[in-house]
């Protein structure tokens, strides 16, 4: 069998960034995968699952409701729980989508109140939330990688 793709990345030398991970073609439709890489792989400790799931609610809720909407396909967590995958109707490079990622990210960093969708009718596992640690975790990530992103941050090491 192929290798794929996000297994030939060498996670040794993998940093805190936004890649693309991927684009895949259909006749004129190309979509983009996005690697939006919050913790150093088997450096560091991965996202808690609470964090991660409420980082995946809140997410999504900005992004379903953003001017690029219409782009967006799938936005989850990556098995690992080092980050999370974005992806997008559209040919893009990593630096076509740092705004919004800030944009995104700051809404996270400083939501508080309810979490959309953490009710018993709306998620099969609305108790597994940590709020602070995913404001805390959004904080992170602008001020370490997105807030003046370094162009080593925005592909893929060798």
């Amino acid at each position: 069998m192929e290798r794929i793709a996000s297994f030939t990345i060498n996670h040794l030398n993998l940093m805190p960034g936004l890649y693309v991970s991927r684009r895949d073609a259909k006749g004129d439709c190309v979509t983009t995968t996005f690697d939006l890489r919050i913790t150093a792989p088997n450096r560091e400790p991965v996202i808690d699952t609470p964090a991660l799931h409420t980082i995946e609610h809140l997410a999504a809720t900005y992004l379903r409701n953003c001017e690029s909407k219409e782009d967006v396909i799938y936005f989850g967590p990556m098995g690992c729980r080092t980050g999370f995958y974005l992806l997008l109707a559209g040919d893009y490079e990593s630096r076509d989508i740092v705004d919004l990622m800030v944009e995104m990210f700051t809404f996270i960093r400083d939501f508080k109140g309810e979490v959309p969708g953490a009710s018993a009718k709306d998620c099969g596992n609305y108790l597994d939330m940590n709020l602070g640690m995913a404001n805390y975790l959004a904080k992170k990530y602008l001020d370490e990688v997105l807030i003046d992103i370094k162009p080593e941050r925005l592909t893929y090491p060798e």
